[in-house]
């Protein structure tokens, strides 16, 4: 018989009580201490004797089962143990102890457990024109260009779709005589190639805090100083980048100007003249990740830092991957041709080049019209899955939550009041079917305890509403467990 009062859950731990009672078991189950008959208490029963919802203790038995370690038998209501394979033999190499030490990732919900998920940045996937990007792949597979297109190609990229990129730029007034282009596997290994190049950059990085976690990630990993620069409501805080750079002389800046990831931010054109002004007054090489800045759904478009730069300061990143389909994983970087040779010679170790099937589809796509015609269907959806997430957040969240009030982008950014703590109410809204990504993630410094970010733009209006409306669940019950422990009466001393 398993005895489960050995097994103390910690609700202040970062772990999801799901995952703590599966791990627990995991360990039960190796060591043998379920007998013979190898059976688990029923998810209702064992809910009982752990004073939890039984959603959580499902989940717990899913992430068994997808490990291997049990198998569900329907109508039952408890789980027989697999057979444990007979260990491996002896000269087996220990790989934890040849690999590096790395963070653990962040916790996954159970697998089929959630219904309604706002972590992801990606677009709507019911919405891409799959005929017109079916007869753009046809057209290029039956041309005449198809056997160089399937060839080895270069590190700066498919030929004709730079020159399509680097002449658009110029027509936009980005792309100055001295700039060139490069393609790369989306805007994250334009990151990636950007911190290889500066990875001995003197002063460090500064980056926006709260600020996207692969950027994060990118950059701690060449062991550069970071320097975090708050985000407000309207975008960086240049008092703090200037205050910064006065202190730490960081030559290197990155930053969202538009639709900022997670926040949704935008800097305003006054904002956007002075960072340049204080990029140029201390050296700094400012890199612009404009990937958003095309999704916008009202107000006035605003010029990129690109377009306003007058000394060849900024490297600007740019990407399909929001605007059309993030699995072709095509961005590129328009920068001086010093800096492009660089990040050329970088790609070249890292993966030669870019599929050039993707890049060349892609620009069938764009010269057909097809892409333009996409873009504003999907600036059409971004408005009202926009306005639906901003009524949203009026109904359902507490009257004294914050959140922002983008134009355009992907994401929202919320803050709940005290005593609200995000990963308590995430862990409720997963029991509920919704995930989304907290705060802290988007932090070095495991910040923002009580923010997160949801990301609307690949849900329909009405997985929106739904998704909001049990995440308002899940804060209601939070609340209401807390004031229940807030009130609990100390046991009175027996003497």
């Amino acid at each position: 018989m398993l005895d489960v009062s050995q097994l103390q859950l910690d609700d202040s731990s970062t772990t999801p009580i799901y995952r703590q009672i599966a791990n627990w078991l995991t360990l039960r189950i190796q060591n043998g201490e379920l007998g013979m008959a190898g059976r688990l208490p029923a998810t209702r029963e064992l809910a009982g004797l752990l004073k939890v919802n039984r959603a959580t203790v499902s989940a717990a038995y899913a992430l068994l089962e997808e490990s291997g370690l049990i198998e569900g038998h329907v109508g039952r209501g408890s789980f027989a143990i697999r057979p444990i394979s007979p260990a491996p033999p002896a000269q087996t190499l220990d790989w934890s102890t040849v690999l590096p030490a790395t963070q653990p990732a962040e916790a996954a919900p159970a697998l089929g457990s959630i219904r309604i998920n706002f972590g992801s940045s990606r677009p709507n996937g019911q919405a891409f024109p799959l005929p017109a990007i079916r007869e753009c792949a046809r057209q290029v597979l039956d041309g005449p260009e198809a056997s160089e297109v399937l060839q080895l190609g270069s590190s700066y990229g498919y030929g004709p779709l730079r020159r399509y990129l680097l002449e658009g730029a110029g027509n936009e007034g980005i792309a100055r005589p001295n700039d060139e282009v490069m393609v790369t596997n989306g805007c994250q290994q334009a990151l990636d190639l950007v911190s290889r190049v500066f990875s001995s950059i003197s002063g460090g990085v500064a980056l926006e805090d709260p600020s996207y976690h692969g950027l994060l990630r990118v950059f701690s990993r060449q062991n550069l100083p970071i320097w975090p620069i708050p985000v407000t409501a309207e975008g960086l805080d240049l008092a703090a980048l200037e205050e910064t750079l006065v202190r730490h002389r960081p030559r290197l800046l990155v930053v969202t100007p538009s639709f900022q990831n997670p926040t949704g931010a935008t800097l305003p054109l006054s904002s956007r003249k002075r960072l340049l002004k204080i990029a140029e007054s201390y050296g700094v090489v400012v890199v612009e990740n404009d990937i958003y800045s095309q999704l916008r759904y009202t107000g006035e478009a605003i010029p990129s830092l690109k377009q306003l730069d007058a000394t060849g300061n900024v490297i600007l990143l740019r990407s399909y991957s929001k605007i059309a389909f993030p699995g072709l994983r095509v961005g590129w970087v328009i920068a001086p041709r010093e800096m492009i040779s660089r990040l050329a010679e970088e790609k070249h170790t890292a993966d030669l080049h870019s599929d050039q099937l993707s890049q060349a589809v892609l620009l069938r796509f764009a010269q057909s019209g097809e892409l333009a015609r996409h873009l504003e269907q999907t600036c059409q959806a971004g408005a009202e899955r926009l306005k639906t997430a901003f009524e949203a957040c009026q109904r359902y969240l507490p009257t004294r939550a914050k959140f922002t009030r983008p134009e355009g982008g992907m994401s929202l950014w919320i803050e709940l009041p005290a005593p609200l703590r995000t990963d308590a109410v995430l862990e409720r809204s997963r029991e509920l079917g919704v995930d989304f990504l907290p705060g802290r993630t988007f932090s070095l410094s495991n910040s923002h305890q009580r923010a997160f970010r949801l990301c609307f733009g690949g849900l329909a209006p009405d997985c929106i509403e739904t998704g909001f409306r049990l995440i308002g669940e899940a804060i209601t019950a939070e609340l209401a467990s807390h004031e229940a422990r807030k009130f609990v009466e100390p046991a009175m001393a027996l003497v």
